[in-house]
């Protein structure tokens, strides 16, 4: 099992950015995939971004344009560059991670957008 944590969350003003990262305690070569997705209060959990080991990128339509994953495979981490942010972007952010053994979360990361 490999631990995920998850940091650069906070709170910003609308139209602001953030930057959050997803270390892994091991190599993240294991992975088919790696992405974040967000669970908001009363709202089912959803993807937000998934990169694969190729480089594929997929994006939720809601994100398209201001958000960008990325991966460091030096240093076992992805990000999240998350531009132009909304209010309706406030949730709690998670880490995934998949490979054939199955999926790993982190505990996420809160992400407040005030208007």
């Amino acid at each position: 099992q490999v631990q995920l944590v998850e940091s650069g969350g906070g709170l910003v003003q609308a139209g602001g950015s953030l930057r959050l990262s997803c270390a892994a305690s091991r190599s993240i070569f294991r992975f088919n995939s790696m992405g974040w997705y967000r669970q908001a209060p009363g709202k089912q959990r959803e993807l937000v971004a998934l990169i694969t080991t190729g480089g594929n990128r997929n994006y939720a339509d809601s994100v398209k344009g201001r958000f960008t994953i990325s991966r460091d495979n030096a240093e076992n981490t992805i990000y999240l560059q998350m531009n132009s942010l909304k209010p309706e972007d406030t949730a709690v952010y998670c880490c995934n991670a998949n490979s054939r053994y199955g999926a790993d979360w982190g505990q996420g990361t809160q992400v407040t957008v005030s208007s």
